[in-house]
């Protein structure tokens, strides 16, 4: 948490948006439908917009469903949910998050798409347009993008251009997702003449991220993610590198 709390404050720094870190306070916001306060400690990551449309990074790890609910259902504003993964993540973590987030009348269906960067087109991030038309989804309706930066980047560019935009909410399972993709709003697809040629910046209602997602991660995946995050500290912020120096050997 402590890694992930200060690469998404770099992060932010690197561009040029505002963001507060509010270390380790579990009562600093509890669901107004949610019995169950949140116990489990963890940081808060505030985004100050200049439109006033700022937004929360919940950073924890080990959050029962019922805290996890307690986050982020109080950013879903409408009833109809639709929540999207690929063919990797769905058989970790899709049953979970589609049963947490039930309830308080809202109706939760899914969308998986295959996996990979091979599949981050237009064509793939239709099959998430397709469904919301099918199922009658509204401008109220919330798109929820679980898993990496591709499913990320596509969730956010469907959101925004449904219907000329309706809310969505990032859970990211990657350390690259976590730290960068899901940073700033940056949405989109891939074009055969470019990455990330046809895209959108599209911000988030909040971003809940759970470290023990990580667990499922293959090690050069996260090696990979850390390396970036490596990066923040070598461009921006010496103490905070110095710190993963003297915990590297922890955090692999």
């Amino acid at each position: 948490s402590i890694l992930l709390s200060a690469a998404t404050t770099t992060a932010f720094t690197s561009r040029n948006i505002s963001s507060r870190r509010i270390a380790n306070n579990p009562t600093l916001l509890l669901s107004s439908t949610a019995d169950t306060p949140v116990s489990t400690q963890y940081d808060i990551v505030k985004v100050d917009l200049t439109d006033g449309r700022d937004y929360p990074i919940y950073i924890g790890s080990d959050f029962t469903d019922d805290e996890a609910a307690a986050l982020i259902k109080p950013h879903i504003l409408g009833k109809r949910v639709l929540l999207i993964t690929n063919d990797n993540i769905d058989k970790w973590y899709l049953d979970r998050y589609q049963k947490l987030l039930e309830g308080d009348g809202k109706q939760v269906d899914t969308v998986v798409l295959p996996d990979g960067e091979e599949h981050k087109t237009f064509e793939c991030m239709s099959m998430v347009l397709d469904r919301a038309l099918e199922l009658g989804l509204d401008r109220r309706s919330t798109f929820v993008a679980l898993g990496g930066g591709v499913i990320g980047d596509m969730v956010g560019f469907a959101s925004a251009i449904y219907q000329r935009g309706v809310n969505f909410i990032q859970i990211p399972t990657t350390v690259m997702a976590m730290v960068d993709s899901s940073v700033g709003g940056k949405t989109g697809v891939n074009h055969p003449l470019g990455k990330n040629m046809v895209g959108s910046f599209h911000q988030p209602q909040c971003v809940f991220i759970d470290t023990t997602t990580l667990d499922t991660l293959p090690d050069r995946e996260l090696k990979s993610g850390i390396s970036e995050v490596v990066k923040y500290g070598l461009i921006r912020d010496a103490p905070f590198f110095e710190w993963q120096e003297e915990n590297m050997t922890k955090l692999l």
